[in-house]
């Protein structure tokens, strides 16, 4: 094979497939990359065996064919070239790269024992645009559990009901929902447990305001987002009754300037240890909530900010890692904290338009 593309071209690809390599396999093979040319098209294939991700580009081919070089050395090779024309040569023993003054020689893989790209029976499929499913994902993958031994909460619950898609996760300690309207989406149902490192390495691409197609097979997920083509296993299992967690109403309710509650959160954690937890009184009275935490032998600390409250005055303690977290995924300005008591899980609602949820199990105030 050869062929030549534009260095910045090449990166941007390699940086998509390299997920894909398999850095813990003992098949050799699974550490390279596909090499695919034919017609106008430069090809590149990666995968473990789990996740499969192609990758499609243009490239000036003078010559078609296959080759499979070492991932990982070929995109180190690529990432320190000049923003020039890299030209590859390659055949089943080595691969020439050229571009500019450099020139590598590096040892090839025979293509013949790389595994066929999975071709799989879709049995429904959503469009989405990339940027919502990319918000969407980063208000609930950083709440997936990362205990393998329980993979079901590894995994992100991605549903569609009635034209409306949600995603859910959870680690038992915190639950994360969050929802969007898909008012065109043709499929009647929809629902899979999605690994939530898989979908965050998606979602951190950049891919512009282009369609995302999100398609079920009987044991798989496709993503498709343009030229890019990622395959992943589902997760299998029943994920939790989360609904059960969710209460039908509550006893107080404030609403909290979100950068406010942050910065305070962020200050009153200072003198505890890195589990201390945060307590937060409310005041219906005072329209006040007060956080407060201490350590022993070290210290105490407090601070008062102004909200709006209504319902009764209450006290709840909450993990302060878990609360930032949560109020990170939160874009705008105020957030709800609904309490039915100390003992009982706390919920930040996102204020209007946005819809995500973000339910803390409670800490025991002492």
């Amino acid at each position: 094979m050869k062929f030549s593309i534009n260095q910045s071209e090449l990166q941007n690809a390699l940086m998509v497939v390299l997920k894909g390599v398999s850095t813990r396999s003992t098949l050799p093979i699974l550490s390279g990359i596909l090499l695919d040319t034919q017609g106008d098209r430069l090809t590149l294939q990666t995968t473990d065996l789990e996740l499969s991700i192609q990758y499609s580009v243009a490239a000036l081919v003078e010559e078609e064919g296959k080759a499979v070089v070492p991932g990982k050395l070929f995109s180190e090779i690529v990432k320190n070239l000049p923003d020039a024309a890299v030209h590859v040569e390659a055949d089943e023993d080595a691969a020439l790269i050229t571009c500019d003054a450099s020139s590598f020689s590096i040892k090839a893989l025979n293509h013949e024992d790389f595994p066929g790209f999975p071709h799989v029976d879709v049995m429904q499929r959503i469009e989405i645009p990339f940027s919502q499913f990319s918000s969407m994902v980063r208000r609930v993958a950083r709440v997936v559990s990362k205990d393998e031994s329980r993979a079901i909460l590894t995994g992100v619950l991605v549903t569609l009901e009635e034209g409306r898609l949600k995603m859910v996760a959870t680690d038992s300690y915190r639950l994360a929902i969050t929802e969007a309207d898909l008012p065109d989406a043709s499929a009647d149902e929809f629902q899979a447990v999605i690994s939530g490192s898989f979908l965050s390495e998606i979602a951190s691409l950049s891919l512009g305001d282009s369609a995302l197609s999100l398609a079920l097979a009987e044991n798989q997920i496709v993503v498709t987002c343009g030229d890019t083509v990622f395959i992943n296993r589902r997760i299998e299992g029943n994920f939790p009754n989360y609904k059960q967690l969710l209460p039908d109403g509550y006893a107080t309710r404030a609403k909290i300037d979100v950068d406010r509650l942050v910065s305070a959160v962020k200050r009153t954690s200072l003198l505890g240890s890195s589990d201390a937890p945060v307590r937060f009184d409310l005041n219906a009275a005072s329209q006040t909530v007060q956080l407060s935490a201490a350590a022993q032998d070290v210290g105490s600390a407090q601070e008062t900010i102004g909200c709006e409250i209504e319902g009764e005055d209450t006290e709840i303690a909450f993990n302060y890692s878990f609360v930032l977290s949560g109020l990170a995924a939160v874009a705008t300005e105020k957030t709800y904290l609904e309490v039915q008591s100390s003992l009982k899980p706390g919920i930040f609602r996102a204020d209007e338009p946005e819809n995500y949820l973000y339910l803390v199990m409670p800490v025991r105030i002492v």
